[in-house]
């Protein structure tokens, strides 16, 4: 395309775009983010494409490769425009039905439909409980945006929150939009972006950085890494406007390198900005001149951390470093800078596009907007979704997510990643957002969102969590390093039959001193999911210790498995899958556990027969002997 010149330059060519594209025309769309890929759904596309060649479609409908739809569990994603019909796990195969029944024929295909619990089958992406109960700002345009594609931006309005700043607007006037309309950083700590947006202004010096924080390292959380892959532009158009209202000539996004796909749509998008004149020097025409650079991460934890992630944009050791001056006062070569995360800068756009008091307008009192949660655990719907913020924890766990599995019980979701802290069933009407996590003692975070049922032990959950934050820690700092290990040791013992008396009063002493001590908020953090599942489920922790028992028979130490003489009808599957041969038994017999070879490794509970549920995990007390009389015990309850 020609290089825009002016603000005009641009609002013409945006025209001629759409004066292009025929709504009314059909057109498959094909999620292509990362989790559908790996369901090939770059196959799905290549056979749309051979089929509608074949069929003497091409050029009669189009097909669009978009990004993340969330639902991401049910992918690859496929739906077709204008009617907007929705189909899930679309196959290679399925593709001539699809193209012969819906694109010709004008017919809906029933199996491959989103089905509710009464068995309906729902036709429209907005109508699936998953996305209807959602309000989707960030990831609405993904439908019908293909990410490598400038044009399909423009076409839903891109860029014109760009030209309004650069046109109409001073730079002090965007800083006080953002102000007013409190967006709060969705990294994690949850600070207003227009206060550090201002301060970084307003620090002396003649040179000033922007940053976008792409090293997303919470485990299962993929909010961010879905926004660059599907929707780049909503990012970079955020962040040239922060660069012009704070002043920066040079923009860093800080991306991890395994998020390939994001980096490839991320560079191209830099391109096809170069090309057009939107990034570079004197930005159709209005004198502001901004360079954005890419920096690829190697992937450490602690690297996305404000001061680490400079460091290590610096060429130094991706460390942190005490902040005894902010990072907006002194940050990235010792510059004033601002760091922001993929999600913060997507808001930007709408922000100045609508104004302060429309964001103002949605959320809480003091949390403003929406937030992107990665939904996942024991939930029937997993995948990535966008509420306003205050949405209770009850509605989007069971309305969005659909409940939890296998009609479970639950008992407590995981809120702000490893260094977040758990909240129990009591609070599933607590409003999610910054303020009201951070009072129940967990956290925002990025907004990792883990569901767990009944079946969750919650010292082995807080092990597991440490596990993480021990292997992530830098080990700069004596507290978090030594500290944090310390807690894992303990934990690890008392979920395997050895806890000691006191052991849950140190866990939480030493919870106090990595808060206090440790030099960043990684450390400071830390002790999040160990504090709050103690505080929330003391009992559970102190049977471990005392009584050497896991209540939720999950801690292979302390659980037996046991044949119930009562239950058994004697099938032999529970003898026939043993890997170990530890279950002996004929037929017309009780089949018996020997305790002494069982690995517990829970194959005998897995198939034993839901009807009879012959095989029993028994915690905190002895494994009863087996009956004298073997055959007896198991004829009586074969033929009950």
């Amino acid at each position: 395309m020609a290089r825009l010149t002016s603000l005009e330059d641009l609002e013409r060519y945006r025209q001629e775009v759409l004066a292009r594209r025929d709504p009314k025309k059909p057109c498959v769309t094909i999620c292509s983010g990362t989790g559908c890929r790996a369901y090939k759904s770059e196959k799905v596309a290549h056979a749309f494409q051979a089929e509608l060649e074949a069929k003497g479609l091409a050029g009669k409908v189009d097909v669009r490769r978009t990004g993340c739809h969330g639902f991401c569990e049910r992918g690859p994603i496929v739906v077709m425009l204008p009617e907007e019909t929705c189909y899930l796990k679309v196959k290679v195969e399925d593709v001539p039905e699809l193209v012969a029944e819906t694109l010709v024929g004008g017919k809906v295909v029933e199996r491959l439909l989103y089905r509710t619990d009464a068995g309906e089958g729902v036709v429209h992406e907005n109508d699936i409980p998953f996305y209807k109960h959602q309000t989707r700002l960030l990831f609405h345009d993904n439908l019908r945006i293909d990410p490598t594609n400038l044009d399909d931006y423009l076409a839903v309005g891109g860029y014109g929150a760009l030209a309004k700043a650069l046109g109409s607007m001073t730079p002090e006037q965007v800083v006080a939009e953002v102000k007013k309309s409190n967006l709060r950083g969705r990294g994690g700590a949850g600070f207003p972006a227009g206060v550090k947006w201002e301060t970084t202004r307003n620090s002396p010096g003649d040179e000033r950085y922007v940053l976008v924080n792409a090293d997303e390292g919470d485990p299962g959380a993929y909010m961010d890494r879905s926004i660059l892959e599907g929707n780049p532009h909503s990012v970079l158009e955020g962040f040239i406007i922060g660069g012009y209202a704070i002043g920066a000539r040079t923009g860093y996004v800080y991306v991890r390198q395994e998020y390939p796909l994001a980096v490839e749509n991320l560079i191209g998008a830099l391109d096809d900005l170069h090309e057009a004149g939107l990034l570079g020097e004197n930005i159709l025409g209005t004198g502001f001149s901004f360079e954005i650079l890419i920096y690829r991460g190697a992937g450490a934890f602690v690297s996305g951390e404000s001061s680490a992630l400079m460091s290590s944009i610096e060429g130094k050791v991706g460390e942190p470093r005490p902040k005894y001056i902010r990072t907006s006062v002194k940050g990235l070569f010792d510059k004033p800078s601002n760091l922001n995360n993929v999600e913060t800068w997507a808001n930007v756009p709408l922000i100045i596009s609508r104004g302060a008091e429309w964001f103002a307008g949605i959320g809480t009192e003091g949390s403003k907007g929406t937030k992107v949660f990665s939904l996942v655990g024991k939930v029937n719907n997993t995948g990535l979704v966008e509420v306003p913020m205050g949405m209770s924890l009850r509605r989007i766990v069971f309305d969005i997510g659909g409940g939890i599995r296998e009609g479970r019980a639950f008992k407590a979701v995981q809120t702000g990643g490893p260094s977040g802290g758990v909240i129990p069933e009591s609070m599933l009407d607590l409003p999610v957002d910054f303020d009201e996590l951070t009072k129940v003692g967990s956290m925002m975070g990025s907004g990792g969102m883990i569901v767990m049922d009944d079946n969750t032990c919650m010292p082995d959950v807080a092990k597991y969590f440490l596990e993480f934050l021990a292997d992530e820690s830098c080990g700069k700092c004596v507290p978090c390093r030594e500290g944090v290990w310390q807690m894992l040791q303990i934990l690890t013992r008392m979920v395997k039959g050895e806890g000691r008396e006191g052991d849950v009063e140190l866990l939480e002493d030493l919870s106090t001193t990595v808060q206090d001590a440790s030099l960043c908020a990684l450390g400071q953090s830390a002790p999040n999911p160990v504090l709050s599942s103690i505080h929330y489920f003391r009992d559970e922790y102190r049977a471990h210790v005392e009584e050497k028992r896991c209540p939720a028979l999950v801690c292979k130490a302390l659980t037996s498995y046991w044949v119930d003489p009562d239950k058994c009808i004697a099938c032999g599957l529970c003898k026939k899958n043993c890997p170990v041969g530890a279950i002996s038994g004929e037929k017309k017999q009780v089949h018996v556990v020997d305790q002494a070879l069982c690995t517990k490794c829970d194959t005998c509970f897995q198939v034993c027969p839901p009807k009879t549920r012959a095989v029993t995990k028994l915690s905190g007390q002895p494994v009863p002997k087996p009956p004298e009389d073997l055959a007896v015990r198991a004829a009586k309850g074969k033929k009950g």
